[in-house]
Order: structure tokens, then sequence, then C-alpha cells
């Protein structure tokens, strides 16, 4: 493979990859699929998977030998608030946790924070709950209808890994 092809790929497939993910989250909206899938949650999906991506753009940017004590809880802050609209969402957490280990970056303060993060979300939730502001989304937490938020966040989780693997693998030395 020449260095100009190289190039055009290293550009070109994470493009692709994206653009086929936009368009796997816009089917099920399709008229014909639209009138089964009439329900909130397959749009919450969208909110979620923007939350998630700037969970991806925290955790990214640890840079080597720094703490990890503030994006952990950030991370969770996020996460519990996504997982008002997809509950199983906070799932999530682990594939970060394992991301962390991986960096040599988790430790048990960065457990904690995270422990944290979620710990502030579930008493500002448990306020809202009792002022009458909010209903309790995590009552019914593997309800068939959150599931569709997962369509969106899978896509867009999807390209990001492959344009994650294509772009390391294509890099230009």
């Amino acid at each position: 493979m020449t260095r100009r092809v190289q190039t055009i790929l290293y550009y070109l497939l994470p493009a692709i990859f994206w653009l086929l993910a936009i368009g796997g989250s816009l089917v099920p909206i399709l008229p014909a699929i639209h009138s089964q899938l009439a329900t909130a949650n397959y749009y919450y999906g969208y909110l979620v998977t923007a939350l998630v991506l700037t969970v991806i753009l925290i955790i990214g940017r640890i840079k080597r030998h720094e703490s990890a004590i503030e994006p952990c809880f950030q991370t969770a802050v996020l996460l519990g608030i996504a997982s008002y609209w997809l509950p199983t969402v906070v799932f999530l957490t682990l594939p970060v946790w394992f991301y962390l280990i991986y960096r040599h970056l988790m430790d048990l303060r960065a457990f904690m924070a995270t422990l944290i993060g979620y710990s502030f979300v579930a008493i500002m939730a448990a306020t809202a709950m009792v002022a009458g502001w909010i209903a309790n989304p995590w009552a019914a937490f593997f309800a068939k209808e959150n599931a569709l938020g997962w369509i969106p966040l899978g896509a867009v989780l999807l390209a990001w890994i492959a344009s994650t693997i294509v772009r390391q693998n294509l890099r230009v030395r």
C-alpha cells in the first residue's frame, strides 16, 4: 500500500464509519418503521449518545502519569445523568474502568471518585423525586422500551471503535 493510498484511507474510512452510524441510527425514524417505534425513549437515545461521546472525550484526554480522579468523577456524573433516560447506560462504567486499568491509571481514589459521582447524581435525583419534579426512571431498569435508546448509542460506539482501530493501523509513520 502506497503512502498516498494509506493517507486517503486514513481520512476516508473513519468518515464512512461515522456516516454509516448516522444512517444506522436514523433508519428507525423512517415513516414505515416510526409508527411501531412511536416512543420518546428512542429520541432520548440521541441525548444519551451525546453524553457518552462526552465521556469518551474526557477519558481519551487523560495523559500518561496524570491523575484519573477528576475524569472518573465527571464520567460518573455524566453517565448518571444519562441513566435518567437510559438506565442501563451505567454498565458503560466497566469498559471505562478496564480502559483505565489498561493504561495503569486506575487506583482506589479513581474508583472512589466514580462512586462519589454516582452518589451525587443519586442524591440529586432522590431530592427531585421527593419534590415531585421527576418520576423514578430506574423503577423499570431493564424495560423493553428503554432498549430502543441503545440503537443510536450502539451505532455511534461501533463507529468510534472502528474509526479508532482504522486510524491506529493506518497511521502514517
